[in-house]
Formats: C-alpha cells, sequence, structure tokens
C-alpha cells in the first residue's frame, strides 16, 4: 500500500489495518474463550486499539460469564482481560 493511502486512514481504518492475526480459540474443559490478536504497533498504539475496541471487549466478557466461560483476550502475548 503506498503511504499516501495510509495517510488518509482515520483511526478505525489503521486499528483495524494494524491487526495481522487473531485467533480465537475455546477450550470447554476449563470454560474459556480466548481471543489472541497480533497487533502491529508501528500502525497502531496499544492504546489506539483499546480506545476503539475496550467497550466490545468488555461485551465479550460480559457475554463470556452469561455463557458460563470465562472470557481472556491477550494481544502481542500479553494478557489484558
Amino acid at each position: 500500500m503506498r503511504q499516501k493511502e495510509k495517510s488518509a486512514f482515520d483511526i478505525h481504518d489503521r486499528v483495524n489495518y494494524a491487526v495481522t492475526d487473531s485467533k480465537l480459540k475455546i477450550d470447554e474443559e476449563k470454560s474459556v474463550i480466548a481471543l489472541n490478536l497480533q497487533i502491529d504497533e508501528n500502525i497502531c498504539s496499544m492504546y489506539d486499539y483499546f480506545e476503539i475496541f475496550l467497550g466490545r471487549m468488555m461485551f465479550c466478557r460480559k457475554s463470556a460469564e452469561i455463557l458460563g466461560t470465562t472470557f481472556k483476550l491477550t494481544v502481542n502475548g500479553r494478557k489484558v482481560l
């Protein structure tokens, strides 16, 4: 992608573009739903990511609780939730 096109990204575009890998794992024995993300911090800072997605991640946690499970979030190998 050309630099000019990247500079036209708003924060939502940068956050979405920065996620280079995502994996959702469900461990039925431990009742855990785990989302593992890899984010290119050269494109988007962790602060920007959570500014956009923290509410959604909290919604995931509450939804998992309703299902009787635990939601875990790992970003770039660091436990977040």
